[in-house]
């Protein structure tokens, strides 16, 4: 191995105790990949147990809690009992390298879809129009009641129950993305006048109440160390939207809420840099300058090459995720163990995708993403 690569296979120990062999993740993603009643693929379940081995932690893609909160078509599921053999044999597949594992929850919010929600009805924290994006319409979403509130925080607490029931490691909350949690962090989206909106300090309400209940949950159910990780998107482009300033309060409190890591998303880990941006300063190098030490950072976006996490890494993020660079490259970490690194892909070449184990779906997917990837002949 190149000795430049070598802060990457440093072990990391969660404060629960939990060590990771090193610190490349695989990174949560969407493989629309389920079967037509929301378990679990053999195409998906091929698709880990391809990618898994070598990394030190895997997170899977996201999961709704409620019915209601189907983000992407074929997406698994993981609100009711039923699903529980589905996400055993989920869990099986990505503990099957011999990292650890996690299950990625959320609830998809304003960003549901229509078609897939009962009566069609998308919900959130307030009635605000959304854009389309890629994957979701534009809608006007019904703003949902106090009680609907708490039934949702008890659907993060009951799917945790499940990712325990499964045999998964750990669960990542997905507060990122302008999903559910976020609808209720954001200003502009959050336009509420009770408990759960207008102050900072009331659209914070929401997305603590649910870390709250999934630390309960842990402590009732779980009968050994379970990692608690949060993700976050740290602004939002539109006018009084989401800043930095409220993301630092936030990634304070999850703090002080004892999570195990917190995980920004980013379109690039090594460039992004925030929407009314002051100075040369990255999204990652301000939140690490900001949790400064607290607690492990786990930054995804575009980290393809073992150069580019090296030197993420060597700006102080704590864990890697990589997710294009482990869909093109299945071996990824032991290409670059092997002193291989050369060798990694940096463009999906159709002459090989048979070798790399891609659910068809989700082939489908990439083909139709346009810049999404770099696809060759």
């Amino acid at each position: 191995m190149n000795s430049k690569y070598s802060n990457l296979f440093e072990s990391l120990t969660f404060k629960n105790g939990i060590t990771i062999k090193n610190r490349v993740v695989m990174a949560p993603m969407t493989t629309w990949s389920s079967n037509d009643d929301y378990t679990i693929s053999d195409e998906e379940v091929n698709y880990f147990k391809r990618r898994v081995n070598g990394v030190g932690l895997v997170i899977t893609g996201c999961t709704h809690v409620q019915q209601n909160g189907i983000g992407f078509t074929h997406e698994f599921a993981a609100y009711d009992d039923k699903f529980t053999p589905s996400l055993r044999k989920l869990a099986d597949a990505a503990k099957s390298g011999g990292a650890p594992a996690l299950l990625q929850i959320f609830h998809a919010g304003n960003k549901a879809l229509p078609s897939l929600t009962p009566n069609g009805e998308v919900v959130s924290s307030s009635a605000v129009e959304t854009e389309a994006t890629g994957f979701a319409p534009s809608v006007l979403p019904r703003e949902l009641s106090h009680d609907e509130i708490m039934e949702v925080i008890h659907a993060f607490g009951e799917t945790t129950r499940r990712a325990i029931e499964a045999g998964f490691d750990g669960v990542e909350i997905h507060g990122a993305h302008g999903f559910l949690l976020q609808n209720f962090f954001s200003p502009f989206f959050n336009k509420r006048d009770d408990q759960w909106g207008g102050s900072l300090e009331s659209r914070l309400r929401f997305p603590l109440a649910v870390v709250e209940e999934l630390k309960n949950v842990i402590k009732k159910h779980a009968t050994k160390p379970f990692i608690l990780g949060y993700r976050i998107s740290p602004d939002e482009h539109e006018e009084g939207g989401l800043r930095m300033k409220d993301t630092y309060e936030l990634i304070n409190r999850l703090i002080e809420e004892d999570v195990d890591y917190v995980h920004a998303s980013l379109a690039d880990a090594l460039s992004s840099k925030p929407v009314d941006s002051q100075d040369e300063k990255t999204y990652l190098e301000l939140i690490v300058e900001h949790v400064n030490g607290r607690v492990p950072v786990m930054a995804a976006g575009s980290m393809v090459t073992a150069d580019n996490v090296a030197t993420a890494l060597g700006k102080g993020l704590s864990l890697a995720a990589v997710g294009h660079g482990l869909i093109m490259n299945p071996d990824w970490v032991e290409k670059v163990q092997n002193g291989k690194e050369a060798e990694i892909e940096t463009s999906i070449k159709i002459s090989k995708v048979s070798n790399l184990e891609l659910p068809e779906k989700l082939w489908g997917i990439i083909q139709a993403s346009g810049p999404w990837f770099n696809i060759e002949e």
